[in-house]
């Protein structure tokens, strides 16, 4: 089994607690979703903002989902001039028999911009995505 990473980024519009939290726990579940992932072979996390957000750690929308044994770990994003504001971006290291072809990397609202070659996802529809997330959170509480 490889360690393999997934990557993913969304956008919010204020730099509020609740849209920090629930932009990046609609990130985190896609690519939970969208690759199969279980918290038991998630080796860590790394979530990054942009210097316009500080009004909470995206870390805890993980800690919001159970995954209270993964490491996570919080930091900020490069600032270069001219760059994507208010965004959150994710890396995850993962223990997978997936190639690095299999795996989707999401992109989501405007940081599709930042890597539109893999943002050709099909519409996601949000209100369908947060009912899955709270069966997630349901079934992963500890």
């Amino acid at each position: 089994m490889a360690c393999r990473g997934i990557r993913g980024a969304t956008t919010v519009e204020t730099n509020s607690r609740d849209e920090i939290l629930s932009a990046t726990r609609q990130l985190l579940g896609l690519m939970i979703r969208l690759n199969d992932v279980q918290p038991e072979d998630v080796a860590c996390a790394l979530f990054t903002v942009t210097r316009d957000l500080d009004a909470e750690f995206p870390a805890f929308a993980a800690r919001q989902l159970g995954w209270l044994d993964v490491p996570l770990m919080c930091s900020y994003e490069i600032h270069v001039p001219g760059s994507l504001q208010r965004c959150i971006r994710l890396l995850i290291h993962w223990n997978t028999s997936k190639t690095q072809k299999e795996i989707i990397h999401p992109y989501l609202k405007d940081a599709k911009r930042l890597r539109p070659d893999l943002s050709v996802l099909p519409p996601v529809d949000y209100e369908e995505l947060e009912r899955w997330i709270e069966d997630y959170i349901n079934t992963h509480e500890h």
